[in-house]
């Protein structure tokens, strides 16, 4: 903790000093001695061409040519959509609740899709997680998971498959998480 210092009061001294002598200035103002005041300035010219008292004119802007015309949006990816939506329907079979898919292209470069969902207990959350992973082996176009965390736990569990990422939680973590919040921007599809 920081102490503050102690001051202790001046003395004053006994002998009074003079007053500075001063002089009248132009505007009846006193400066003190040694000090001149300050000259007034002119006021400023206007600027001519050098011929005559015509003043310049200022120049006209230039236009500069128009952008190129932007897409409304990233490329929409098929595949990547087709499976944020079966994941979503796996995750009904599990009796997910609350299943939402974003659409994040274009915002992150991670993924293009993400699905939330919540379960009522961490069995259940692990249960889906398994499901979908399972489930998008099979097929015919199979579809491993690049990553997976927190199967064992089954609070939060993260199913990285490329282009779509899948956030299982438990209804509590998701509240407090709250992933739909952060990509308020985003495109959403609620699945039921």
């Amino acid at each position: 903790m920081a102490t503050k210092k102690k001051t202790t009061p001046r003395k004053k001294s006994a002998a009074k000093k003079a007053p500075a002598r001063t002089k009248r200035t132009a505007t009846g103002r006193t400066a003190p001695k040694g000090k001149t005041p300050a000259k007034a300035k002119a006021p400023a010219r206007k600027k001519t061409t050098g011929k005559g008292t015509t003043p310049l004119r200022p120049k006209k802007k230039l236009k500069l040519p128009a952008a190129p015309q932007q897409k409304a949006g990233p490329e929409p990816k098929p595949e990547a959509q087709a499976l944020a939506r079966r994941m979503a329907r796996l995750l009904i079979d599990k009796k997910a609740l609350d299943v939402v898919i974003l659409d994040v292209r274009g915002m992150t470069s991670y993924a293009d899709y993400i699905v939330i969902a919540s379960g009522e207990s961490d069995r259940q959350v692990s249960a889906m997680a398994e499901n979908v992973q399972v489930q998008l082996k099979q097929g015919d176009a199979p579809e491993r998971a690049l990553g997976t965390e927190g199967v064992d736990t089954g609070q939060w569990v993260l199913l990285d498959y490329g282009e779509v990422v899948a956030h299982l939680f438990l209804a509590d973590l998701r509240a407090h998480y709250d992933l739909e919040g952060l990509w308020a921007d985003a495109a959403r599809e609620k699945v039921s």
